[in-house]
């Protein structure tokens, strides 16, 4: 069975990379029937907070991503939170390092720093030079003795070739040589990233990962972890990332970079779900999907070895075609209390069709209720220009035809083509501009019902003595 994995560290809020890395481990465990585990990676306990962790949860459901095992779901696999198995990391140290496979290491921050300067200074790649590889245990016990603490470093093959095949880059090589010794267990007790990030997605039967390109450098290391304690090795692949319009990876100058960022600013979920699936995975289907049928349309194949460039044009195209989607009740529930207080019941589905085709957020939606139920109207000179262009007359044959046709637009339309002999946008903008104040906007036959004839008659009074 297919199983799926995301694994945040509760560090701060989930950037839109990590969003995308586990919306797609979720459509594929779906499409494959298969199971997707949420398991937070607490262990940096320094910069760990509980209430990103709630705030994450709350991100991922309001996008659509629901977990099959992880917290507030539980499951076999447990516990979900990396703080609660340090017990089960401490028996495969214990094992790495009777293997002979891990080793102590007192390297201090300064002498590592040291290290990696003239490596440089030579030309050569940072790595661990291995001093302390060859540490007897009666040197290890005595610096203990003497209050020192040590890290712990997987001691690497020497001359090895770790190769596997992406998911999304092909055929991957990697030399050992290359690589240095890592450490798995810090000086504070505490379990690197690349431990027990390997470690758990092999005894909770991960098959298939699928995060960030930055983590292609981890897989080797994760590989030879799993491979020297003879666990199963998961499947990976590493999804390109996410840049802005200039080509750097994004992030807040960018704009909204994280799923909070975009709810805040109002955007509806379906819309940022129906965008992010799009971001390095290639969709035959155009149109708004359910998550269920991304799901269906969803193939590895088809992610994108490419990065992703962040399209603002292309996320508001998405909001718009989720607006439009959105049924009465919905939309009505979207735009809020503040735009719902003091709309007539008989107006409100008119109002609500009027704002699904006219309102991307809803401060849209406050614009167009100021517009067609507030105390006046305020013109721009542009807009005073097209008022008196088309003169007194116009608007005076305009009360006129209202006042005896009413809201029947089709009517006081042509009553004021018979008079006035105008026709097109001579005839619709003038009315447009005397009613809204706008030069586009909604229909006006909406416009006009949700008017009523006495108010557009006032309003045409006042267009007609500008």
């Amino acid at each position: 069975m297919i199983r799926t994995r995301f694994s945040p560290s509760p560090t701060g809020l989930i950037h839109l990379g990590n969003a995308r890395a586990a919306l797609f481990s979720a459509l594929f465990a779906v499409k494959n029937k298969g199971t997707f585990i949420l398991r937070i990676e607490d262990t940096d306990q320094s910069r760990s907070e509980h209430q990103f962790t709630e705030l994450l949860q709350d991100d991922l459901r309001w996008l659509g991503v629901h977990w099959q095992e992880g917290p507030g779901v539980d499951g076999p696999h447990g516990p979900y939170w990396q703080t609660k198995r340090y017990d089960i990391y401490a028996r495969y140290y214990q094992q790495l390092e009777d293997m002979g496979r891990a080793y102590a290491c007192f390297c201090t921050d300064q002498e590592l720093a040291l290290n990696r300067k003239i490596q440089l200074s030579r030309g050569q790649a940072p790595r661990y030079p291995g001093t302390c590889r060859g540490l007897s245990k009666e040197e290890i016990a005595k610096r203990i003795a003497e209050g020192k603490t040590p890290a712990l470093r997987f001691s690497v093959p020497l001359q090895t070739a770790i190769e596997f095949v992406d998911l999304v880059k092909g055929p991957q090589y990697f030399n050992s040589d290359d690589i240095g010794d890592f450490i798995i267990r810090r000086a504070d007790g505490h379990s690197s990233f690349m431990f027990c990030n390997a470690i758990d997605d092999s005894l909770m039967g991960v098959t298939h990962v699928l995060r960030g390109e930055d983590h292609l450098a981890n897989t080797p290391r994760q590989l030879m972890i799993l491979n020297a304690l003879q666990m199963r090795t998961p499947q990976y692949g590493h999804l390109s990332l996410i840049t802005g319009e200039d080509g750097a990876p994004l992030s807040k100058r960018h704009g909204s970079s994280s799923l909070h960022d975009l709810r805040e600013a109002g955007y509806l979920s379906s819309a940022v779900l129906n965008y992010l699936s799009r971001l390095s995975h290639a969709y035959d289907e155009h149109s708004l999907m359910s998550f269920l049928e991304l799901a269906s349309h969803f193939h590895l194949e088809k992610l994108s070895r490419s990065s992703a460039r962040f399209d603002l044009h292309q996320l508001l195209h998405w909001q718009k075609e989720a607006v439009r989607a959105l049924s009465v009740k919905e939309a009505w529930d979207w735009v809020g209390q503040e735009i719902q207080a003091g709309i007539l019941p008989e107006k409100r589905d008119l109002f609500i069709q009027l704002v699904r085709e006219n309102a991307l957020f809803p401060a849209d939606a406050v614009k167009w209720k100021a517009i067609l139920f507030g105390p006046g109207l305020q013109w721009q000179d542009e807009q005073r220009l097209v008022l008196r262009k088309a003169g007194k007359k116009f608007f005076s044959v305009a009360q006129q035809a209202v006042q005896k046709r009413g809201t029947d637009l089709k009517a006081v339309l042509e009553d004021m083509k018979a008079e006035l002999n105008v026709s097109g946008k001579e005839l619709f903008m003038p009315i447009r501009v005397a009613l809204t104040a706008e030069q586009s906007g909604p229909e006006l036959l909406h416009i006009v019902t949700l008017l009523g004839a006495d108010e557009v008659v006032k309003r045409f009074s006042v267009a007609e003595n500008l």
